[in-house]
């Protein structure tokens, strides 16, 4: 069985491509293309996704004690492109 911490990072790299493909392929492709398939297609499964990642933010950083500062660096991450790639490097393999 896959740990919290394991299980929170597969989670955070997809989330973060769900929204690198969100951002950069679906919504323009809607806006230049008039074509709303993909944001309907990739929508449902980024919030998915984007929920899953801040529920198991907040109980793996009670579990690991991190202080209220990581604790908001890692949430604000789910909001910025290519940041929980960041975060998963930076924090959550140091302390695998």
């Amino acid at each position: 069985m896959l740990s919290l911490q394991t299980t929170f990072r597969i989670i955070a790299l997809l989330e973060g491509i769900s929204y690198i493909l969100l951002l950069f392929i679906a919504v323009p492709v809607k806006y230049l293309g008039d074509d709303p398939q993909y944001v309907k297609l990739l929508g449902m499964p980024h919030g998915l996704l984007f929920i899953a990642y801040i529920i198991l933010a907040v109980i793996l950083g009670s579990k690991l004690q991190w202080n209220n500062k990581t604790l908001i660096k890692v949430l604000i991450a789910s909001i910025l492109p290519f940041a929980t790639f960041a975060v998963d490097r930076k924090l959550l393999k140091q302390q695998a």
